[in-house]
């Protein structure tokens, strides 16, 4: 094993010494060993992988992009490493600083220990790093500083010590840093993160308070040597200036909140909504004049979409950035602090198939939500556009979006924590970038909304034709609500038609749901295709496509897959799509297409036991 390692060190030392101008040509050794998959194994060999999901890395492959959990750039280099929650433990192998193009390394929630490595600072392109909640100690490296496109940096829920490195804290990038509930001592330098948390650090000290060696709360540890004595004195004078001091500060806080109370009450009628003064970790407040500006005083003009959440407007921040602007129904159903909790949990969803949160705005009278501007709509937007000569939705980009709508879901279901149900997942739900790539919106508000828990609740969320029957009856959701709408929006991608009119001139008026079935009991599922596409889509996508959707639309939740399921047989039709372009629509040898299935028993009773956490595409925020 030694004489392995030995050989993949040398192999990632050489990458390291090269200047690859194609990814093809400058990723394999002269023996056609791959520099990045040398460098994975390595990180692999100092892992204890006891739910086995690195197994399917090996050392022979030339390719680690169709490895589970590596996301890869176009150009075939490692960019992504998304391992949270899957039960690793070991270390974490310092030849993690061999994959200079990783952009994203997610580790949290496992139980790996020991420090971390130095070489992180050589990942020149990192931009979200996250180790929490694992038992990683030793001290911070101040490498970490050299990483000047790190955007968010997680290592809260460990058992670090020492001082919080100055290079660290002068990161003028980051919008989030979180390194609480450590085991952190010394002076806490000025950190220039947009939005950090340093709690739950019993020995750390304000650089003005700090005396010789700091001290924990509980008392233990070392310090500065004073005389019997003095130090009585010393204590009775600090005591005294401990008692005025507090009485001083009870006194202004009383005066200041009665002031506020007074002020408020003075402001509540105001034609001016006045903001809550709020922060929300590394979430931009907006003041609530900003926003009336930015979109014409809430003009009807600027309408992008409403619906039962709130209606969305168009807008324009000074700075020229277009935004949407969500103005949510019933805002006095969540006080500030649950606003604050709700918004800030949100705002932590972070995945490149979800819309960012950019920031909020909070007034007596108002909740409103900041989000970036997606320039093509939302898929229902684009699915009744038939005003074009061509679709612009053609049969790739609609298998696309319910790729990336999957992973999307899949990350709010087994990657938060704790987990969000979004319970109205729908077409216009679901929003298109630039590159028409699909973004999950509007995940997280129904609790934003409902007056109590988001799991049992008579306040039913959701839009008629996409409301699982379970939910709809006893107002209970859970993730399978979720596949269910998931289900429904398969078969409007697949049929052109809302979920309560398939009326083509097919059919009467009716739930799309029904129809389908029908025609699908009959074979005659090329009637069901949305006339748009003119006959342009695959036979054998369309029937693998369809019976995903019944399956996910069954009545009994239990019967339904999970979203990991639904996502590993999306990705294996891509994958003979991309067989059969490179066999020129050949498809005789290609795997037998039974192996886009799954198996019908999805009793939840086993899902503790068999679960395994697929390949997911975390990235930074958009």
């Amino acid at each position: 094993m030694a004489n392995v390692q030995f050989f993949l060190s040398l192999l990632c030392y050489n990458f390291l010494l090269s200047s690859p101008v194609r990814a093809s040509d400058s990723l394999l050794s002269p023996k056609g060993v791959n520099f990045e998959v040398a460098a994975l194994m390595l990180v692999k060999s100092k892992m204890v992988d006891k739910f086995l999901v690195l197994s399917g890395w090996d050392i022979n492959s030339v390719d680690p992009c169709t490895w589970n959990m590596v996301g890869c750039s176009a150009e075939g280099f490692v960019v992504s490493l998304e391992m949270a929650s899957t039960g690793l433990s070991g270390t974490l192998s310092p030849s993690i600083g061999y994959l200079t193009h990783l952009k994203t390394l997610l580790l949290q929630n496992n139980q790996l220990s020991g420090p971390i490595p130095v070489e992180i600072g050589k990942l020149s392109q990192l931009q979200t790093l996250d180790l929490s909640g694992n038992q990683i100690d030793g001290e911070i490296p101040s490498s970490l500083g050299y990483l000047t496109h790190l955007t968010y940096l997680r290592l809260n829920r460990n058992k670090l010590t020492g001082q919080i490195p100055s290079f660290v804290a002068n990161l003028t990038g980051l919008s989030f840093l979180d390194l609480s509930f450590n085991n952190l001592s010394g002076p806490t330098p000025k950190i220039l993160a947009k939005g950090y948390s340093v709690k739950g650090n019993s020995f750390l000290c304000n650089p003005q308070t700090c005396e010789g060696d700091s001290k924990p709360i509980n008392g233990t540890g070392t310090g500065t040597t004073v005389p019997p004595g003095k130090s009585n004195r010393k204590r009775w004078i600090i005591s005294l200036a401990a008692g005025v001091s507090c009485t001083f500060v009870i006194s202004v806080v009383l005066i200041v909140c009665g002031i506020h109370w007074y002020r408020s009450r003075l402001l509540f009628t105001s034609y001016v909504q006045q903001d809550y003064e709020l922060e929300i970790g590394h979430l931009k407040r907006f003041p609530f004049r900003e926003l009336q500006a930015a979109t014409g005083n809430f003009s009807p003009k600027n309408i992008l979409g409403q619906g039962g959440f709130g209606v969305v407007y168009k807008g324009t921040l000074p700075d020229n950035t277009m935004v949407a602007v969500k103005r949510l129904k019933d805002p006095n159903y969540t006080g500030e602090v649950q606003f604050q909790t709700e918004v800030e949990m949100i705002g932590l969803a972070l995945h490149r198939n979800l819309l960012r949160l950019y920031g909020f705005c909070m007034t007596p009278e108002e909740r409103l939500l900041i989000y970036p501007y997606m320039p093509n709509g939302s898929v229902a937007d684009r699915l009744r556009d038939s005003c074009r000569e061509r679709p612009s939705l053609d049969w790739n980009r609609r298998t696309r979006i319910a790729l990336g709508t999957a992973r999307g879901l899949l990350y709010l279901h087994e990657q938060c924590n704790p987990k969000i149900i979004h319970r109205d997942v729908k077409a216009a739900n679901i929003l298109l970038d630039e590159s028409f790539e699909a973004v999950v919106g509007d995940f997280g508000l129904a609790k934003l909304l409902d007056r109590r828990d988001s799991h049992v609740t008579t306040a039913v969320r959701g839009t008629v034709g996409h409301i699982a029957p379970e939910y709809l009856s006893t107002g209970q959701s859970s993730e399978k609500t979720d596949v269910f709408g998931f289900g429904i929006l398969l078969l409007e991608l697949i049929t052109g038609q809302k979920a309560l009119d398939a009326g083509n001139g097919q059919i009467q008026k009716g739930m799309i749901l029904d129809w389908v079935r029908t025609l699908h009991e009959e074979k005659r599922l090329e009637v069901i295709v949305d006339r748009d596409l003119r006959g342009c889509f695959d036979a054998l996508e369309l029937e693998k496509v369809v019976e995903l959707a019944l399956q996910c639309t069954q009545s009994h939740p239990n019967l339904r897959p999970r979203m990991s399921e639904i996502l590993k047989v999306l990705e294996c039709l891509g994958q003979l799509e991309n067989l059969e372009e490179l066999q020129g629509g050949d498809n005789t040898n290609a795997e037998d297409p039974t192996a886009c299935s799954f198996s019908r028993n999805y009793s939840d009773n086993h899902e503790g036991s068999s679960f395994i956490i697929e390949a997911i595409e975390l990235s930074g925020p958009r």
